[in-house]
């Protein structure tokens, strides 16, 4: 007989954690942008010491410095939020496959991302590590986002809920999510936002660049209205079809954004908002390629639900 563990944590409990990482990793995007924004980014010019004689900011370094070094602080909550997740995965009973990797794999993510930041700081603000500290900010909300999504699954196996055609399609489009992102931050980089007034930039033409990123916008919005419509000719469930949805109004509310702020010579506050957009944006993308398939429970997997499942997928695709 297993031993109940000794600190039992419940399902709810740890989700509410693992949906906090979510929370708190979007949360120092927006921070860090705020850092960047402010051309702060040197407000703490060496790593892991803020001068080389403190670890903390000092009055001589004003407001810059205090951005920069309430930004580090922000990590170590991260840290703490993370930490607390790990424990309360090892000590959930019963504990769900791949929910302990998962909370480790975030511990760890934070931990590289405090090294980057560092890198970041002792490059002078590269726009390429810069650049990688954003999009490892990314993997860490994917993986956050997964540790939420597996703790609330069943162990069984997945059953797909659209025709392999609709699966495809979700996967491109995730694809094209993802190059949206990554040419964004290439546009950030050939910007004015540098994060300090010495800070180099990437060299490219922010005109050409900024073309560019908007037309795989274009591409990505034409993507989910395609999904969007196909989920719904087929009959898809109904919170697939929602999911895609919700990932079409926040595509729109970003790309309004994004061409405001292009056209106004981009304002430190709507760049700020464009960074939590771009977030939002991704976690829709991630609720759409999760809500294309269940997991059901593992007792149900061996033949008795098997059937129905297959069935229902096979009528999809008629």
């Amino acid at each position: 007989m297993k031993r109940p563990a000794r600190f039992p944590v419940s399902t709810t409990l740890l989700r509410r954690l693992a949906f906090a990482n979510i929370v708190a990793n979007a949360a120092i995007v927006v921070t860090g942008g705020a850092v960047r924004l402010t051309a702060s980014g040197l407000g703490c010019p060496t790593w892991p010491r803020c001068t080389d004689e403190s670890y903390t900011a000092t009055a001589e370094m004003g407001l810059h410095g205090m951005i920069e070094f309430g930004n580090r602080l922000l990590s170590f909550v991260l840290v703490l939020i993370a930490g607390a997740t790990l424990l309360a995965a090892l000590a959930h009973r019963p504990r769900r496959r791949g929910v302990v990797p998962l909370a480790l794999a975030v511990v760890l993510g934070i931990v590289a991302q405090a090294v980057i930041g560092g890198i970041t700081v002792r490059t002078q603000l590269h726009p390429s590590i810069v650049g990688i500290h954003f999009v490892v900010s990314m993997l860490l909300l994917l993986v956050a986002y997964a540790l939420w999504r597996r703790v609330g699954e069943p162990d069984g196996r997945k059953v797909p809920l659209v025709p392999s055609a609709l699966r495809a399609l979700t996967w491109v489009t995730v694809v094209a999510s993802v190059a949206v992102i990554i040419v964004g931050v290439a546009v950030t980089g050939s910007g004015p936002h540098a994060g300090d007034a010495d800070a180099v930039r990437n060299g490219l033409d922010p005109q050409t660049i900024s073309q560019i990123h908007a037309d795989l916008v274009f591409l990505l919005v034409g993507l989910t209205v395609g999904l969007w419509l196909a989920l719904r000719a087929v009959g898809a469930p109904a919170h697939t079809v929602r999911a895609a949805l919700t990932l079409l109004l926040v595509e729109l509310g970003q790309g309004v954004i994004g061409f405001v702020q292009y056209f106004t010579n981009l304002p430190a506050l709507l760049v700020g908002i464009h960074m939590l957009g771009s977030c939002l944006v991704w976690l829709a993308t991630l609720a759409v390629l999760w809500s294309i398939r269940e997991r059901r429970p593992a007792e149900a997997s061996p033949a008795g639900a098997a059937a129905p499942a297959e069935a229902r997928t096979a009528s999809l695709t008629v």
